[in-house]
């Protein structure tokens, strides 16, 4: 697997070693040994499976307490994958990060505590997984605005983007919650 750090502290990009054959083709998508010697000793409780449709714009989402690390991987379609740095004491504060995942590039992100999270469907449709470092807690989720324009994130949208209920109603950074 090799890694590559992104350009905010923490973020991973993770390329498996995928095996092709006449077949198919076979790759880990997660080993824990290989994430633990690339710096990443998390244990994940849940498994998050998501089906979505072209311009669904997801979060961007955080739990202020209970925070999650997300391992985010495609198996059907694309999607534009953002992590937004809201650790006040990190040198990339308020910065963001994204990268395209998908089916055919096989890429992973990592995105540990203390980021908030969110995506863009750009295919047809799109089936995203995470792995989770903590339970749901619907007490302590919050949503940063997706087009909060401090943030400034070039979301590569052909449209309208479709968001949920509180997606559409997130708050700018200047307003949100965030980590020490």
């Amino acid at each position: 697997m090799r890694i590559v750090n992104a350009a905010l502290s923490g973020i991973l990009v993770l390329e498996p070693k995928v095996f092709k054959d006449a077949r198919g083709f076979f790759f880990e998508n997660y080993n824990r040994r290989a994430f633990r010697d690339a710096g990443i000793d998390a244990e994940f409780v849940q498994d998050n499976h998501s089906r979505l449709t072209c311009n669904v714009l997801r979060g961007l989402h955080y739990q202020i307490a209970q925070p999650q690390g997300k391992l985010v991987s495609v198996i059907i379609g694309e999607i534009f994958d953002v992590a937004v740095d809201l650790r006040r004491s990190s040198p990339t504060f308020g910065q963001w990060f994204g990268t395209r995942l998908s089916a055919e590039n096989r890429l992973a992100a990592w995105i540990p505590e203390g980021f908030a999270h969110g995506f863009l469907v750009v295919s047809d449709v799109a089936e995203v997984l995470y792995k989770t470092t903590d339970y749901y807690a619907p007490q302590y989720e919050r949503c940063l605005r997706w087009d909060d324009p401090d943030l400034a994130i070039a979301w590569p949208l052909t449209g309208e983007p479709l968001l949920s209920a509180k997606d559409a109603v997130g708050v700018p950074l200047c307003d949100a919650e965030c980590f020490g």
